[in-house]
């Protein structure tokens, strides 16, 4: 008996981490692989004449545990991966691809669905009905249902090699991360660093067995040595290594697997009738074109660049007094907070005391139960990963109510880096939500981070950088966790991807709100609150730097873009080439002929971001429009969070834009960003 393909008997059919194999995986992926298809043929096989109910419903909760077991599988690919898993991954992802061409390719299941679709006006359905049939139809067609069988057979191919070589992306990023980090055991090199940070390196080099400290490119270790070691010389080093991932010429890395995987974008795109990848894409995106996105991010281009160049002459000033005569992207970050301090009088690491990880997470818990009456209580009974890991079982209560509330959903949290969890921060889930059988299904949620670990001494402590990103994912937990939709393809963050980033985007707003923030940020030792002099440079320090990351979020989302529609100039170019030439507008800084970033572009290359970066900048309108409505009616308004309660709740029942639009009264309007970040 497998474990993972029976029924899990852990509270809430939480994931059984503490029971499972990595030799349960293949055997349990080809179990419900068959169990999946068989599903599939009894839609096929069944006499009936075709309905919504008889194929349109019954495929949308078709291969649920297929979906679990991949879900547990792939997150803890990326977030407590080995070599064995790795290897797995390369055995497990063409049997999932192949047998998502298998359904998509399926010329007598989509023949019932083509005729439920051709009748749809003799159907009496609700709007999320109509939106499922609809997206089952194009998803069908957009996979090649329409094709003959010669192109069904190139698009499976294409689709597979994608899967593997995206994948190998990401190990390579992940490899080249790991593989490198410096040894220092001479303290005078790690002047101007905080005794803090010098702590968390001191036990990196313990850790290896090594005297010293040890700097890695993991971002809680990389991130602060950029902002205030002033050895400038080690800043280069450090900096080239981390510009050199994966682009060095060496075992990991990725240039061409770049060029092979933009190809097989092309190809697909061309193969169902598009002119390239961004027109696939885009088709689903509220953007809609690829026109329109490069007329949004030109049109932010020209707006910043007058900032960002302002902002860069007066670090230019500042590192001129240090004999620098010509200043390199190495020093902005030093720099920065070097100005940042002369203009505001503060720098993370003063505020870092104020804000441990537990009194931000409590914060996070308590304003999502002013908004939406959610409550959090830790469980040391359902399994876990990693004992990192903390679950919490998230209820619902009527606000302002204080008996029990229904239970909403798992919330798992991973904040610390390891050696087996890839960089940066994410949102995923292991279960969606759903409704069956007058059932609410509830989600099972997961926020995985990279802050700095707790020493001997002190506990986890954030930079002001960290509480924002906290903040950020947790938004994205809240529309998973809130989700109320009847299907799971169409429930939590299954929206248009242009969409996914508001609510993430949009809590951040409340970490910059006086009245909010004097109700957590308070000293770990003293638990004196942050002073009112800090919370104004807070604020006024909101839009520091402001053009220099407009600038750098439209370079990367140009890049993308033009990735993504000019692939045949790649052939007679290379990707470092093809990078400078469509970065150089955007560039603020002296072009490094040693660094590339495009091999670790992992959003675009691994991720779900081809054609789909702009999409931050985009939700940042959205956001910022949002927020600005919390503010004209009081940002822990009851009315107004009880609206935007309903656009999380509705997923992807509704177009993005009216759903929207009925939160707001209104399409959102660009001048709210940028007046929110030039003023």
């Amino acid at each position: 008996m497998n474990i993972l393909t029976e029924k899990f008997t852990t509270p809430y059919h939480a994931a059984p981490f503490n029971g499972i194999k990595n030799e349960d995986f293949l055997p349990a992926f080809q179990e419900l692989i068959k169990k999946s298809e068989d599903e599939i043929n009894a839609i096929v096989n069944n006499s009936e004449a075709p309905t919504y109910e008889n194929v349109i419903e019954v495929l949308a909760y078709s291969g649920e545990q297929l979906d679990v077991v991949s879900n547990i599988f792939f997150n803890l690919n990326s977030a407590e991966t080995s070599d064995e898993i790795q290897k797995l991954a390369q055995e497990v992802s063409p049997l999932l691809t192949e047998y998502s061409s298998k359904i998509s390719q399926n010329e007598a299941l989509f023949s019932k669905i083509k005729k439920v679709y051709d009748e749809k006006e003799h159907y009496t359905l609700n709007e999320e009905q109509q939106m499922l049939l609809n997206e089952t139809y194009k998803g069908f067609v957009r996979s090649g249902a329409l094709l003959n069988e010669e192109d069904k057979e190139k698009l499976q191919k294409i689709n597979m090699d994608l899967s593997l070589k995206s994948l190998q992306f990401g190990q390579n990023v992940l490899a080249s991360t790991n593989a490198y980090f410096k040894h220092i055991t001479n303290k005078e090199d790690l002047a101007g660093i905080p005794e803090a940070i010098l702590d968390q390196y001191a036990e990196e080099a313990k850790e290896r067995e090594l005297e010293g400290w040890v700097v890695t490119l993991q971002y809680p270790s990389y991130i602060p040595f950029m902002t205030y070691a002033e050895n400038r010389e080690l800043r280069k080093e450090i900096a080239l290594a981390s510009g050199k991932k994966s682009f060095d010429g060496g075992e990991f890395d990725n240039q061409e697997l770049i060029k092979e995987l933009l190809q097989l974008k092309q190809q697909k795109a061309e193969l169902l009738g598009y002119q390239n990848y961004a027109d696939y894409v885009l088709e689903e995106r509220m953007a809609k074109s690829p026109g329109k996105v490069f007329d949004f991010l030109n049109e932010l281009l020209t707006k910043a660049k007058p900032y960002a160049d302002k902002e860069i002459e007066e670090l230019k000033s500042l590192a001129k007094a240090d004999g620098i005569e010509e200043l390199q992207g190495y020093d902005h970050t030093f720099y920065a907070e070097k100005l940042r301090k002369q203009k505001y009088d503060f720098n993370d690491e003063e505020l870092k005391p104020y804000f441990p990880l537990d009194q931000v997470q409590d914060a996070v818990f308590g304003l999502a139960g002013k908004l939406f009456g959610l409550h959090f209580e830790e469980r040391n009974d359902i399994p876990k990963y990693h004992e990192d890991v903390k679950v919490y079982e998230v209820s619902e209560t009527e606000i302002g109510k204080a008996e029990d509330g229904s239970f909403k959903a798992l919330l798992y949290v991973d904040y610390f880096p390891r050696k087996g969890k890839r960089a940066g921060a994410w949102m995923t889930s292991y279960k969606n939500q759903y409704k069956k059988d007058d059932e609410n299904f509830r989600p099972h949620i997961s926020i995985v981070c990279n802050f700095s670990k707790p020493t001997k001494d002190t506990p986890s402590l954030l930079t002001f950088q960290e509480v924002t990103t906290l903040f950020h994912e947790f938004g994205h937990a809240l529309h998973g966790m809130m989700a109320d939709t009847q299907y799971p393809s169409l429930s939590g963050t299954s929206v248009k991807w242009d969409f996914v980033e508001l609510p993430s985007q949009f809590l951040e707003n409340f970490c910059y709100e006086p009245e909010f923030l004097k109700t957590f940020a308070k000293h770990y030792k003293t638990g004196e609150v942050l002073p009112d002099e800090k919370i104004e440079k807070i604020e006024q320090s909101k839009n520091f730097m402001e053009g220099y990351q407009t600038m750098r979020q439209l370079g990367f989302g140009l890049l993308d873009m033009n990735y993504h529609t000019k692939v045949a100039e790649l052939e007679g170019e290379s990707v470092k080439a093809f990078e400078d030439k469509y970065t150089k507008a955007t560039t603020l800084y002296p072009i490094n002929p040693e660094t590339a970033m495009s091999p670790s572009f992992s959003h675009i290359f691994q991720g779900g971001y081809s054609a789909g970066y702009y999409s931050y900048k985009w939700a940042e309108v959205l956001d910022a429009d949002a927020f600005q409505y919390f503010k004209e009616t009081g940002i822990f308004n009851p009315e107004t969070a009880a609206k935007y309660k309903v656009l999380l709740s509705s997923g992807g029942t509704k177009d993005p834009m009216e759903l929207y639009k009925s939160f707001r009264g209104s399409e959102p309007k660009v001048e709210s960003l940028l007046k929110r970040a030039f003023g």
